[in-house]
Parts: C-alpha cells; structure tokens; sequence
C-alpha cells in the first residue's frame, strides 16, 4: 500500500439553498479531478450555503443527498467528505459525511455551533470527534468554527491529517489562514482547510483561502482569493513519521480530559 496520499480540495462558489444545483456543479467538478486522486473534500454545507433553515432544508440519511455522495465516491473511486444538513431522532445537524468507494459511509456532527450566526439556535452539536483510515493514514475531519478550539483539535497521536471544511467569510480570513497553520505546528500533522467563495443569503462574502499545510507549518499550496479553483497536492506518511520521530514533541504533552 502507498504511504502517500493524493488529495483534491474543490474552492467554490455555492448556490444559496439550491441542493439540485450544487450537486450538480460538484459532479462535473468531481469528473475533472485527477485520476490518482485518492480523497476529494468539499466545503462545508455544500449543497445550501450555511443555511439556519434546517426545518426546510434538513435531509434523513436516506434521501437524496447522502446518495448522491455514495454514487459519486462509488462513481469515481475516491473517498469523499463533505457536510450537509441531517435530521435524525427530530434533531438537525450539521453533520459531515465520509463516503467510500465501498458504498460505506462516517459521520462526524459539528461540535462548535456557531453561536454568533445563531447555529445553536438551529442545531444540536455532536458528541464525538471521527478518525477514519485510508490506507495507512489516520485522518480526522472537523468543520469551521470547530478551528478556533485547539483543544478538541488536538492530536493524541491518534491522526496524521486534520482536515476543516468550512464557509469562513472573508471579514475573518486572516484568522482562518492563522489558525490553520498554528494547528499544524501544534499536531504536528498534514492540515487541510477547504472553503467556500462568493457571497450567501445573509450578506456574507466569502474569499475561500483554501490551503494545505505541512506538519512544519508551511503552506503546500494555497488557493487565490474569490477564486474557484482545484487544489491538488500529495503527502507524505514517511516524511511526517520522520519529523516526527527527530523531534518527538508528543512525548511532552498535557494530559486532558474532554468533559461533554
């Protein structure tokens, strides 16, 4: 098995509260992926916006949407992340979704609801982080404002790629670009930022900022601003196991504990 991974990160604009048109735009935008890509990531509510009106929008995890991710990972060959609105036991989240090519499919639902936005007014948080494996690779997804809390960011060794798929305004860039390289630095991990350009229904702008980032901190790549674009790169497993084992910081941490 290949200890390197080749991602594709999709910078967009998205359609505000279209479902039928922001699969769409996503299922041409899958097809012009390179072929060796192995994981592709969509920003997060890709198919509304960042919509508070789940009790028009909310989807079970039978319906349209959550099919659609499975066809286009079976389709393609590659796993897919992304987050979407899902109602279940009468409570809506914003929940992200990893499909496989397998047909199989995680969720992680977003911890920190964004309460300056009024998301906790729409949504219930989750409970638990999501690690999944691809090949060798440990890889955890978390979604936008989720960036802004290191401690349930942390790594316990337990991930070698932390990923945030996001719709981050523009007014507040220079935070999500700092913030992604510190969580970096500190994980000493791969981390990926995925967002969204353009503007929504509420008057926000987005400016995408859409970045990869080495375990040293450095920027692989990084996407131009309001620009809608691919972002392709391919990690090392080696290369990280390597800095990692010359400067063992993880022998250092703090011990914590999580209290829901």
């Amino acid at each position: 098995m290949s200890k390197n991974l080749f991602v594709s990160c999709i910078q967009t604009d998205l359609i505000w509260e279209n479902k039928e048109l922001n699969l769409l735009n996503f299922e041409k935008k899958i097809q012009q992926l390179p072929k060796e890509t192995q994981l592709v990531i969509l920003p997060e509510m890709f198919t509304t916006g960042f919509s508070m009106k789940p009790e028009h929008l909310s989807e079970s995890m039978n319906e349209k949407s959550v099919k659609w991710l499975k066809i286009q990972s079976q389709k393609s060959g590659k796993i897919i992340i992304g987050s979407i609105i899902v109602k279940e036991l009468g409570k809506n989240y914003n929940r992200l979704l990893v499909a496989f090519p397998n047909g199989s499919i995680q969720k992680y639902d977003k911890r920190h609801l964004f309460r300056m936005g009024n998301e906790n007014a729409h949504y219930s948080k989750g409970d638990d982080k999501l690690i999944f494996t691809s090949d060798e690779w440990r890889i955890c997804p978390l979604i936008c404002y989720d960036l802004r809390f290191p401690v349930w960011s942390r790594n316990k060794n337990d991930y070698d790629l932390l990923i945030y798929i996001a719709n981050w305004p523009k007014s507040r860039s220079y935070a999500w670009k700092s913030l992604l390289v510190a969580r970096a630095i500190e994980n000493q991990a791969y981390v990926i930022g995925v967002n969204r350009i353009g503007s929504d229904g509420q008057g926000n702008e987005f400016s995408g900022d859409s970045m990869i980032i080495d375990p040293y901190g450095q920027i692989i790549t990084q996407a131009e601003p309001f620009k809608e674009q691919f972002l392709n790169a391919e990690l090392s497993l080696d290369e990280l196991n390597n800095f990692r084992t010359k400067f063992p910081v993880n022998f250092d941490v703090d011990e914590f504990k999580i209290v829901n």
